[in-house]
């Protein structure tokens, strides 16, 4: 039998989801869009706004912003496929 203690804590991943939306809405400008965008949400190939160089920028407002830093092999396509892979690795980094 599993018990509330057995559980994930989701809580922690949900705020990092709300606060990796937002971080990208304020870098990249997506104004109204921000509120669109769920853990699901596809980012590198699916948000014109997101180029090389925006990457480079929301990679250094996330560092800013959560008191981590990435290692240049961490910043994949695959870490910024949706909002929630890169919210799971500021969560992640954050826990390390």
């Amino acid at each position: 039998m599993t018990g509330p203690a057995d559980q994930p804590d989701r809580s922690v991943a949900v705020s990092h989801v709300d606060e990796v939306k937002e971080l990208l809405g304020e870098v990249l400008r997506l104004g109204k869009r921000t509120a669109t965008l769920t853990a699901d949400s596809r980012l590198f190939g699916s948000l014109p706004e997101l180029d090389s160089m925006a990457v480079i920028m929301v990679v250094v407002a996330i560092e800013e912003r959560f008191g981590i830093t990435f290692e240049d092999e961490e910043i994949t396509a695959e870490a910024f496929a949706t909002v929630g892979s890169l919210a799971h690795l500021v969560d992640r980094k954050r826990s390390s």
